[in-house]
């Protein structure tokens, strides 16, 4: 665990080397397009990584400089606090994949399943293979983020327009920047968010699969590469819902030491790298679209 006092400087040395590589990114426009939407999204894509650092308490106690580090809205369409309500509720895992309780499930009800229309059901079942998920993922999920958050609005939730307000002003700094440093256009800008999207679908893919014991519900993934520190360690899923004040360079000692409990307790879901799941799910999906296994139980035997 973190000491109070300890400076996260892991954290906070990442998050300014991944503003440099961001701002690296938008300047090489002039010296390739594709460049630079590739590394401006790869960048991006870091950047949401320490987003979650931040809600989870990183890199220091106090929430509002945690906020204020990432205050800048480089992937456009998720408020912070909005990712930060959300994320935390998702963190009650005896719902973990229930698709009402559950935030960041990809199930359906199965009896909103059977109602559905036969274009959606195809375009869903296409979201559950790997690729699906990486092309069609961001736009279908922030569609549904954003349908949702204007239910809550509607409903009173006074929340919502607080975050929206607060992002809007982030993403001014963000074409702010754009404007006046660089010759990035701003629909290139828009297609590095969506790849940086992209590939954090790769990792929320199968972080959770539909199971009776909500305990096995989360994944390991003994990945070491560059995807591992692109997701912050991320892909060591059910040791950061274990221990979710963890600071994400202090997961992997933390697995190693007791990497038979963590199997244990999660029942062996684990996969040895990202290669073996682009090769198993690539074009195949993992699951089904409505919940297998629903109603969800809520606590374990």
């Amino acid at each position: 665990m973190t000491r109070p006092s300890e400076t996260e400087w892991p954290t906070l040395l990442l998050l300014m080397a991944t503003y440099a590589v961001w701002a690296a990114g938008t300047w090489l426009w002039p010296v390739s397009g594709v460049l630079s939407v590739i590394v401006t999204g790869v960048a991006i894509a870091q950047f949401c990584s320490l987003q979650h650092e931040a809600l989870h308490g990183h890199p220091f106690r106090n929430p509002h400089l945690n906020h204020a580090l990432v205050f800048p809205a480089l992937a456009l369409v998720v408020p912070y606090e909005r990712f930060r309500d959300s994320h935390l509720q998702h963190h009650h895992d005896p719902a973990l994949t229930d698709p009402y309780d559950d935030p960041e499930s990809n199930y359906q009800d199965p009896a909103v399943w059977e109602r559905m229309g036969r274009p959606l059901r195809f375009l869903l079942r296409l979201n559950n293979t790997l690729l699906g998920r990486m092309v069609l993922g961001p736009a279908i999920g922030t569609w549904a983020f954003i349908r949702g958050d204007i239910a809550l609005h509607r409903a009173g939730d006074r929340t919502i327009l607080r975050a929206w307000v607060l992002n809007g002003l982030g993403v001014l700094l963000v074409l702010g920047w754009l404007a006046a440093f660089t010759e990035m256009p701003v629909w290139a800008y828009v297609l590095a968010a969506y790849l940086g999207y992209s590939l954090l679908k790769i990792r929320t893919f199968l972080e959770h699969r539909a199971h009776e014991a909500f305990r096995a519900r989360t994944v390991i993934i003994e990945d070491r590469g560059p995807l591992a520190l692109l997701f912050l360690n991320n892909n060591l899923h059910v040791v950061h819902h274990m221990h979710p004040a963890v600071p994400w360079y202090r997961l992997p000692a933390l697995y190693a030491a007791r990497r038979d409990h963590y199997l244990r307790r999660n029942e062996a879901y684990v996969f040895a790298s990202y290669g073996e799941i682009f090769r198993r799910y690539f074009l195949k999906a993992k699951d089904p679209v409505p919940h297998p296994v629903w109603p969800v139980r809520r606590s374990d035997d």
